[in-house]
C-alpha cells in the first residue's frame, strides 16, 4: 500500500513538518511493504492560484497542465492521502486549499454531467487529516469550529468527490505535549492502512 503525504507549511523546520515525518515513519514501521512519498507544497513551489487555464480545465475545455497532471499521477499511485497542515483561520492554509482547488478537478476527482448528475470518482481513496491547532480545545468547542471544519473539509471537499475521511486528528496544544503530539503522529502513520478499509 502507498500513501501520499502532503505537507503545507513554508518552514521546513516547523512542527508541521516534524509531524509529517513521524506519520511517514509510522507508515514505514507498520509493514515492510507499505510505502509513502512526500509532497512538500512550499518547497516544490506549487502555485495555488486558480487561473483561467484552471477554469478551462474545470469546463473540460483543455487538458491538465504539467503541474496538475503531476499531482494527479501522485494521487493515482496512492491508496491513502494524508494532509498535514497548520490550521489557519479555522481551515487549511491557502497553499493547501489552492492545491485542492487546482488538483481535485472536474473530470478527474468528480464529474458533473450536463443533466446535473454527479459522479464521485475518488471512492477508492482514503483520506487522513492531521491538523496542528494553535487554539485550545475550549476555544474550538465554544465557537463550534470542530463541526464547521468537519462540514467544510470532510463533507464539502472529500465527500463531494467520494473519498472517505478515515481519520481526522486535530493536534491541540492543551490536549498533549509536543512530544505526545509527535507520538500521536507516529501512531496515525502506523494505522493508516489498518484503518483505511471499513
Amino acid at each position: 500500500m502507498h500513501a501520499l503525504i502532503v505537507v503545507s507549511h513554508p518552514d521546513s523546520k516547523s512542527f508541521t513538518h516534524a509531524v509529517a515525518v513521524e506519520v511517514g515513519r509510522g507508515i514505514a514501521a507498520s509493514d515492510a511493504t507499505n510505502t509513502h512519498e512526500f509532497a512538500d507544497l512550499a518547497a516544490e513551489g506549487f502555485d495555488p492560484r486558480f487561473s483561467s487555464a484552471d477554469h478551462e480545465l474545470h469546463l473540460q475545455q483543455r487538458s491538465p497542465g504539467r503541474d496538475v497532471a503531476r499531482e494527479h499521477a501522485r494521487l493515482d499511485r496512492a491508496d491513502a492521502l494524508v494532509l498535514v497542515y497548520p490550521v489557519y483561520w479555522w481551515s487549511f492554509p491557502g497553499l493547501l486549499k489552492g492545491w485542492i482547488d487546482r488538483v481535485f478537478t472536474n473530470g478527474w476527482a468528480y464529474e458533473e454531467s450536463a443533466g446535473g448528475k454527479l459522479v464521485k470518482k475518488l471512492q477508492r481513496l482514503n483520506v487522513h487529516l492531521v491538523a496542528n491547532a494553535g487554539a485550545t480545545t475550549r476555544t474550538y468547542a465554544r465557537h463550534g469550529y470542530f463541526g464547521a471544519m468537519k462540514t467544510q473539509i470532510d463533507h464539502g471537499i472529500f465527500g463531494y468527490c467520494g473519498a472517505r475521511v478515515a481519520t481526522s486528528e486535530l493536534l491541540l496544544p492543551d490536549a498533549r505535549t509536543p512530544e505526545g503530539q509527535i507520538d500521536t503522529a507516529y501512531a496515525i502513520g502506523q494505522n493508516i492502512f489498518s484503518s483505511s478499509h471499513p
